[in-house]
Formats: structure tokens, C-alpha cells, sequence
């Protein structure tokens, strides 16, 4: 089934438009409004679509009424957490968005060890609020993101070795479907809906909150040694002997970047160990001491503080063209391939980055969970990033010319989370992307979202 498309004008659509705003306080906006321009505006600045009328909910109930509303009304849905994804599924051109921004709360309940977090949170917030009781689990790398759009797609980070992907710690999601109805999503309760909420995106319904699992942790070690990127292939190398045996407290990233300070090109290795600090010396030694390095920056801190180590090099607002490849090893053409493409690319903001997985991530079976790439130990990360809309035809050839030289070398299918969209290869990317899972999701989309309202997304069409 074919996903609606809405791009004509929607002008004469708006007739119950002041009834919305009576019945949210308030809360739904069209453009001219104050908060109009902050509210459309996402991470990637290559997105420029506008949608006629934002809804700014605060509860599960103005949630349905928006998507009644949406319905009633012929409008596009589209659905902005942190509005951190790459592909800008957050917004749409002259439709509705939902703006999840006043739905940020986050409750801790130490003693149960876990987390209630609502769907507008971003991963600096979940930091914030668990680490105050000494507390964390797996949640990206880039503490800007929203952990709906993190979670919903599988959820990577740098616990991911110890404690699994985002979706392993998860116990329940609070939804909306596209009916209006609100559910929770559990083990107990709709566990098809929870099976395929784990890893199925945003297909399935409005998220409003996340419980999540939560674990023990102070502090870790964690920092960022840097070699000039002469030594890249050296240093790829390096990262792929150091983590083929490493224990799964120990994370390692391996990447070819601009730091953002200066704009010096480095070859860098960002690490963070979690396991007991008494260890940390003899763990992480052989990466402070390889080289030598031209920079090392290494301490222990708070978890919540190296977890938004990275925001920097990740800045709102710059343009955004990424491609992944799932990798199970890390052969030497690819270790060739990024060295060539990425040592010295033709703009100063082009990022290719291998992220280092395994561990629990790995214990689970492929159909566990909606996300299938069980499998995978690494991820390269082929970042393109920009300032300049004149830059977007060599960044995005850039960034494709190298997904392609390492693409014979990965796994079938896409990590979606790092995926940009691609127009008319998107139904193809998303199949593999979900793999074996696939028919299984189909199913479930026709059981809760049979005529395909939320296709802003890596879209599984209703079976």
C-alpha cells in the first residue's frame, strides 16, 4: 500500500483550526506565530520543508486530539522529538507537525532501577536525571539527539558492549495509534506492538513516554587520543586489533574528523571504559600509549558528561548527508577505503567514523527485537557535513562514493538511524534495512496503522 501524499495546499483545510488551538490552550500554531520558525527548525539544515500548522502537546490526550484532528482534516502527520534524524522525517511540506518539545519529563525510581522519560527528552536530559543517582543506560553518543527517534530505531552508545542496545533496556512505551487510542506497549501488554516498537521507528503510532532499565554507574574513564592523519591507516589498524578482543566495558570509536576547535585533521580514537575503575589503567593503556599521539585528553568523569563529549563536532543547523555500513569485521579494503576517502576529503567537515558494537548487543537472536543487525561488531559512520548550500553536490557525491567502495564488504542491510533518505530508494533501503523482520512489521503496521497515517519515517507499508 502506497504511503499519502499531501503537497498540495492545505489553506482551506484549516477551517477548525481555532477550535484545535481552544481545545490544546494554546498550543497549535501556524506560520507567523512566535515560536512558528524554532519549532519547524531541525538539526540538519538541508531540510526546508514547512508544514502548515505545528502542535505543541503536553499530554497523551492533546496527542490524540492532534492526530484526530490531523485526520479529520486530510493533513500529513509527521512527528518531531529531538528532531536530531538525519533524513528530517520530523517535519513535512504543508501538513501537520507534532512537536513533542513540552513532553521532556524525566522520573527516576532508583530502587526499581528504572526510568520514565517522555518522548520530547533529549539523551542530556536522561544523563542528567539518572546520573543523579548514579544511574545510566545505553543512549546514543551525541547527547542533543531525542531519545524517541534513538530508541524507536534500536539505540546504539557507548554502554552498548556492557548493557545492549536502547531497546534492550527497554520495559514499556506509552503510544497513541492512529485511531486515537492510547495503549501501552509492553512484554505484558500488546507484545507484538512492543516487539516491532523495538527497532520499527516511528511507524506504529505517536510515542509519549519510554520506561527504560536502568544500571549502576558513577563514573567512567573515557577520552580521545589524536594522531595526525598521515597515520590514519596506522591508526584504523590499530582500533581494529584493539577492539576484536576487547571486554564489552570497553567502547571504541575509531574516526577521521576535523576537531572542532581548530579544524585540525586528525585521526582520532575516542574510547570509554565503564567496567571497574580499578581496571581502567590496564584496559585502556595500550590506546594512551599507542602512537605517540599528538593530543591525548583522558579522565574520569561522570558518565553524563563524556556522553556529551561529541555534541561539538555535531553543531544544529549544519548541513546533513550520512550513509552507514554494518560490518560484522572490518576487512583491509575498507580499512583502505576510509583512510583514501577520508584523511584528507574535499571539504573540512567530512566525518567517517568506525563505531565499535558487540558484546550484549550481540548475545541477542536476530528476531528478538525489530532491529535484526544482531550481528554487527562495527559500524562505519560516513558522516558528509557542511556549511554551504554550494557544498551539497561534493559532499554528497563524497559520501556515497564512499558508502559505495565499503558497501561489498557489510552486512545486508542499513543501521536506518544514520540513513538519509534517499527519495525513490527509500522503499528498498528500508526493506533491508529491516531485513528478516520485514513481513513481520508489515504485519503489525496493518493491525495498528492500517491506511499508513505515520509514513514519515523508514516506512514499513501495512501487509
Amino acid at each position: 500500500m502506497s504511503a499519502p501524499i499531501h503537497h498540495q495546499s492545505t489553506t482551506t483545510k484549516l477551517d477548525a483550526f481555532t477550535d484545535l488551538d481552544t481545545r490544546l490552550g494554546g498550543r497549535a500554531f501556524r506560520p507567523g506565530h512566535p515560536e512558528f520558525e524554532s519549532a519547524v527548525r531541525l538539526w540538519n539544515g538541508m531540510i526546508e520543508d514547512r508544514p502548515a500548522v505545528v502542535v505543541r502537546p503536553t499530554t497523551t490526550a492533546d496527542v490524540s486530539t492532534a492526530i484526530r484532528y490531523g485526520r479529520e482534516n486530510d493533513l500529513e502527520i509527521s512527528i518531531k522529538g529531538g528532531g536530531h534524524n538525519v533524513a528530517g522525517f520530523a517535519t513535512n511540506r504543508g501538513g501537520m507537525m507534532i512537536d513533542l518539545e513540552h513532553m521532556r519529563q524525566v522520573q527516576v525510581d532508583a530502587s526499581a532501577r528504572s526510568a520514565r522519560v517522555g518522548a520530547g527528552a533529549r539523551w542530556s536530559d536522561v544523563d542528567a536525571a539518572t546520573g543523579a543517582f548514579d544511574l545510566a543506560t545505553t543512549g546514543g553518543v551525541i547527547s542533543t539527539t531525542g531519545v524517541a527517534g534513538v530508541t524507536l530505531g534500536g539505540g546504539v552508545g557507548w554502554l552498548v558492549g556492557k548493557h545492549g542496545l536502547t531497546i534492550d533496556n527497554l520495559r514499556a512505551v506509552d503510544l497513541v495509534t492512529a485511531d486515537g487510542q492510547a495503549l501501552t506497549a509492553s512484554a505484558d501488554s500488546h507484545p507484538d506492538l512492543f516487539w516491532a516498537l523495538r527497532g520499527g521507528g516511528g511507524n506504529f503510532g505517536v510515542a509519549t513516554s519510554f520506561e527504560y532499565e536502568v544500571h549502576p554507574l558513577r563514573t567512567v574513564f573515557a577520552g580521545m587520543v589524536a594522531h595526525p592523519p598521515s597515520r590514519a591507516r596506522e591508526v584504523l589498524e590499530f582500533h581494529r586489533e584493539i577492539t576484536a578482543q576487547a571486554p564489552d566495558e570497553l567502547t571504541v570509536y575509531c574516526g577521521l574528523m576535523a576537531e572542532p576547535e581548530h579544524g585540525s585533521r586528525v585521526a582520532a580514537l575516542a574510547f570509554c571504559w565503564s567496567g571497574d575503575p580499578a581496571d581502567a589503567e590496564a584496559v585502556v593503556g595500550p590506546i594512551l600509549t599507542f602512537g605517540p599521539p599528538i593530543m591525548t585528553m583522558a579522565d574520569t568523569m561522570p558518565y553524563a558528561a563524556w556522553n556529551g563529549g561529541n555534541d561539538p563536532l555535531f553543531p544544529y543547523g549544519r548541513r546533513y548527508y550520512w550513509k552507514g555500513a554494518l560490518m560484522r569485521d572490518l576487512d583491509n579494503r575498507v580499512l583502505d577505503a576510509v583512510a583514501a576517502f577520508a584523511a584528507d576529503p574535499p571539504l573540512p567537515w567530512l566525518n567517517a567514523t568506525i563505531e565499535h558494537y558487540g558484546g550484549a548487543m550481540n548475545r541477542k537472536p536476530t528476531g528478538a527485537t525489530a532491529f535484526p543487525h544482531r550481528d554487527a561488531r562495527y559500524q562505519l559512520v560516513i558522516v558528509g557535513a557542511w556549511d554551504e548550500p554550494h557544498q551539497d553536490a561534493t559532499g554528497i557525491r563524497w559520501a556515497r562514493d564512499l558508502h559505495a567502495a565499503v558497501e561489498p564488504f557489510g552486512t545486508a542491510g542499513d543501521f536506518l538511524n544514520f540513513t538519509a533518505g534517499d527519495g525513490a530508494d527509500a522503499e528498498r533501503v528500508a526493506r533491508a534495512g529491516y531485513g528478516p523482520n520485514w513481513e513481520a512489521l508489515t504485519r503489525v503496521k496493518r493491525e495498528y496503522d492500517p491506511d499508513n497515517i505515520f509514513h514519515r519515517n523508514h516506512n514499513v507499508t501495512p501487509a
